[in-house]
């Protein structure tokens, strides 16, 4: 048994994107795959030093300014953060270059670097970048700059270290192609090179002087958090003035090529006046979230994407009809996103449908759903549409489509002080029947391709009176909403879940079997963790599925051992949020928005339902039964962090593989 109650939130992120990388290193995924979650893996950890780190940071200043009382000491936990990523680049590295290398190798098809040009490739190198790279160069010369302010979040440079200055040269990812493909060989040889490479090629046309070999990628990370003042009456425009100055958020992580010698490293600090813990080694190339647009991946080397299921709500011939008679529970990304679209359109033209409301948290920039909008709004409905414009790294988009929805006459409301609107509903208001949509992802049918998520579209005359006090509330902040059925934070979420725990408390303490399955993204509220471990220590039996936080140590000695923990990451992103209490969820099962977290129960506007629908339940039941029982994707999360794979006895399973088989053999 293990004495650490909680485990650090931030140590508990890089073990979930350990397991991404897990991903990459295994070999039973597809080459695309390995690819893809090794570009996932570093588009996760940027976003980390943007985010984490960055807070850390000024967490530690303010530390040093006032008696701060911590749980832990940030310049404790950042070292750990700097030791454990530096372990895992390592990994990172060995398992781009020994095994997806020499499998593209194998497959005919070569990332080479400037010295493996043949006479033919180094001619169409030089044209490449004469017509293409050289009017986006820019080179900088590090002695004559006051600041390094037009280095943008996530740039890309060469730093070379000249017997004139120490330089730095542009590599315009942002205006060029990071890939450069060559044309194909007699042998079907497919050859490929990053743009990096035919600058290196190329450098003398920069700077005659220069030797390739003397150029080392660099790359800065920025501070991605928003800071203005939060007053009502001026949020959106201290907003947008954030999101400028957040391009040139302070550095959180310089990586630098771990070839480059020591002497230009100390050169490098010294003219951007970096410290020691601001530097963190890497590989002869950054940004390989870039590999998402890697040439080979959806050509040669195929797709691996499989066609989506059909959910019986399609073969109606009216969606509302089929609502007012059962209800539907939509599985993404198994099952296509088109009934929710197709549920605005009919909203459009529907002469029952008075009134559309919904909640934007994250918007594609094409969004059909936006675009449904504006179909209700030019077919004379009144469309209110919340939209969250403090969603990270989301806000310029969401805003942009809150102006373009009130040009057309929608009622657009925007992000609360203090507070977030992550919830996912939808409510169309009829002078018969109204239907109501509450989601665990958002209204976003790109992301829906690749996170699981579950949606319950039902006409039960409570749900739709409930998600109208929700509205109510987000209209004016004074009505407190009085809920019959729904969970809604930061009002009743936490008390709910805590009464439901309660009463599996007490079945354990009669003699019966308390048991309660939760699945979530992250769990990191610490008196909900107590209540766990108190529910624990009366003997009932809890398993939880995390995808990704997961502070809870189910090896505590106050678990008494009946707390499991697994975490799955596979092919989709796990996304969805489903509370069961009791036995196969006899005593309920509910699905929303909000996690265990301190901010999704007590400072965001989340919308959590309970499920009613034999089938609906069914569904739940077998997504979280499979989960549990997976011996394919499941870790298991304990008190060392190491990240082992689940074993169990019998057949295979895989969890996202096997849930599809059941919604194909269901429909």
């Amino acid at each position: 048994m293990s004495k650490n109650k909680y485990f650090n939130r931030d140590l508990s992120w890089l073990s979930f994107n350990e397991r991404v990388l897990q991903e990459a290193e295994d070999r039973r995924n597809s080459i695309n795959e390995r690819l893809k979650f090794l570009a996932i893996f570093s588009s996760n950890l940027d976003e980390f030093f943007r985010v984490r780190v960055s807070k850390l940071r000024e967490f530690k200043k303010l530390q040093k300014m006032s008696d701060v009382k911590v749980y832990e000491k940030p310049k404790k936990i950042i070292k750990q953060i700097q030791k454990r990523v530096d372990q895992l680049q390592i990994r990172f590295g060995k398992t781009f270059r020994d095994q997806l290398m020499t499998k593209l190798n194998e497959e005919n098809v070569f990332l080479i670097d400037y010295k493996g040009f043949t006479k033919e490739q180094q001619k169409f190198s030089t044209q490449v970048y004469i017509s293409e790279i050289h009017k986006h160069i820019k080179v900088y010369d590090l002695n004559q700059l006051d600041n390094f302010d037009f280095i943008k979040d996530k740039s890309l440079f060469f730093f070379v270290n000249t017997e004139q200055a120490p330089l730095i040269i542009s590599i315009p990812t942002d205006s060029c192609k990071r890939f450069v493909d060559f044309p194909v060989l007699e042998d079907d040889m497919i050859c490929i090179t990053y743009i990096d490479e035919i600058i290196r090629d190329n450098v003398k046309m920069i700077l005659p002087e220069a030797n390739p070999d003397d150029l080392f990628s660099i790359k800065i990370t920025r501070d991605g958090e928003l800071y203005y003042d939060e007053e009502e009456a001026k949020l959106i425009e201290n907003l947008k003035n954030s999101l400028e100055e957040r391009k040139l958020g302070k550095p959180t992580r310089v990586l630098y090529d771990n070839s480059m010698p020591r002497s230009d490293l100390y050169v490098l600090r010294g003219v951007m006046n970096l410290k020691k813990s601001d530097v963190m080694p890497g590989g002869r190339y950054h940004n390989f979230s870039d590999f998402f647009q890697f040439p080979e991946i959806q050509t040669r080397l195929g797709s691996d994407t499989k066609p989506q299921l059909v959910h019986p709500i399609e073969q109606a011939e009216s969606l509302f009809e089929y609502i007012q008679q059962k209800d539907a529970l939509l599985s993404f990304p198994y099952q296509q996103y088109k009934p929710v679209i197709r549920l605005l359109e009919e909203a459009s033209v529907n002469p029952d449908v008075t009134h559309i409301y919904i909640t934007l948290y994250r918007v594609s920039k094409d969004s059909s759903v936006a675009n449904g909008l504006l179909k209700c709004l030019k077919n004379g409905k009144q469309v209110t549409v919340f939209v969250e414009a403090k969603a990270r790294f989301d806000e310029e988009n969401n805003l942009e489509w809150g102006e373009r929805l009130e040009h057309h006459g929608a009622t657009v409301l925007y992000s609360m002080p203090d507070i977030k609107v992550h919830s996912k509903i939808l409510l169309i208001q009829s002078v018969n029947t109204s239907v109501a949509y509450i989601g665990t992802g958002n209204f976003n049918e790109k992301s829906a391709k690749i996170y699981t998520d579950f949606a319950l579209i039902t006409a039960n005359e409570e749900f739709t009176s409930d998600l109208k006090q929700v509205f109510n509330f987000l209209l004016d902040r004074t009505k407190t909403p009085e809920l019959k059925q729904i969970w809604m934070s930061p009002f009743t979420t936490r008390q709910q879940l805590y009464h439901n725990i309660d009463k599996e408390i007490e079945i354990a303490k009669n003699g019966g079997q308390g048991m309660l399955m939760f699945k979530m993204n992250s769990l990191e509220d610490r008196a909900m963790i107590d209540k766990l471990y108190e529910a624990a220590s009366q003997g009932v039996e809890i398993k939880l599925i995390v995808r990704g936080i997961c502070c809870l140590n189910p090896d505590y000695s106050k678990a008494n051992g009946n707390i499991k923990v697994i975490s799955i990451v596979g092919k989709y992103l796990e996304h969805s949020r489903v509370y069961a209490f009791g036995h196969h969820g006899e005593n309920g099962i509910y699905m929303g928005s909000a996690d265990c977290m301190t901010r999704n129960l007590d400072k965001r506007v989340e919308v959590i339902t309970p499920i009613y629908d034999k089938d609906c339940k069914e569904t739940l039941l077998n997504c979280l039964s499979l989960q549990w029982n997976d011996n394919s994707k499941a870790r298991i999360i304990d008190a060392k962090q190491t990240n082992k794979y689940q074993k169990t006895d019998g057949d295979l399973i895989n969890a996202q593989e096997d849930f599809k088989t059941y919604l194909e053999e269901k429909s």
